[in-house]
């Protein structure tokens, strides 16, 4: 049996036992042991995972493990340029789209009302959830880190905060989404883009006070759900403001 020694970095020590966290550790691997294998047995979701360096050398999950091996497992990078590297997949998604589990349901409408296409239903089962991120190249968002764990799953995000608010903050933060934030693009309730329509095409629709205060006014196609500028919006916003807001020093 092959025994190598495993260093996590960041946030991925939060996965980790007290005893084993921000420090090499050795332990006794399984034969014939991927990179991917040992990661998740020690506790870590590969999807939380961007490099990892065994005896200094980037490899992929695939790379079995020998005795003796040393690995450093990286989360993702903020700041570094890794790109010389090879990070563990091939390339990120091209279009930031997620599926959500069903206890993240608060934090589905955040996103959406974000402008992030969000699958939601609380009825998915976690087999169902890795299909649908694997057929449609979506990200995971979970706090079950078993789930993140299934194989066909190439792209996800284990969710810290418990608040849906801190929630959607943290994956802005971590995914970079307020350059690709649309807001009040898409519809909360059952994820379709949302249209302007007529204000007098949308009046019938509306109790006569909304009708009379508000004169730009949302459509959802498919559930024909209207949506106006109203407190609820207006509530939004300053939930949304401050995560949308670039450094004044960068570029906007």
């Amino acid at each position: 049996m092959a025994s190598a020694t495993f260093r996590f970095y960041e946030e991925l020590n939060d996965f980790l036992p007290a005893e084993r966290r921000r420090q090499a550790f050795t332990c006794a691997c399984a034969r014939a042991a991927t990179v991917k294998h040992m990661i998740e047995a020690l506790g870590v979701p590969h999807t939380e995972v961007e490099l990892v360096l065994l005896n200094g050398e980037s490899v992929g999950f695939d790379r079995l493990i020998l005795d003796g091996d040393r690995l450093a497992v990286y989360p993702k990078f903020e700041t570094l340029d890794i790109s010389p590297l090879l990070k563990v997949r091939a390339q990120p998604l091209r279009v930031l789209r997620f599926v959500a589990d069903a206890h993240l349901g608060g934090l589905a409408s955040l996103l959406r009302m974000s402008g992030f296409d969000t699958l939601y239903d609380n009825c998915f089962e976690d087999g169902e959830i890795a299909e649908i991120a694997a057929h449609e190249g979506r990200i995971v968002l979970t706090r079950d880190r078993e789930l993140l764990k299934r194989r066909i799953i190439s792209h996800g995000c284990y969710v810290h905060a418990l608040k849906p608010a801190l929630q959607l903050r943290e994956l802005f933060e971590r995914l970079d989404l307020a350059r690709s934030a649309r807001p009040f693009s898409r519809c909360l309730h059952c994820n379709r883009p949302l249209r302007e329509i007529d204000a007098e095409l949308a009046r019938p629709r509306l109790p006569p006070r909304i009708g009379a205060l508000y004169s730009r006014f949302l459509s959802c196609d498919a559930c024909q759900r209207l949506y106006w500028e109203g407190s609820h919006w207006r509530s939004m916003c300053a939930l949304l403001a401050p995560l949308l807001s670039v450094d004044k020093s960068g570029e906007a």
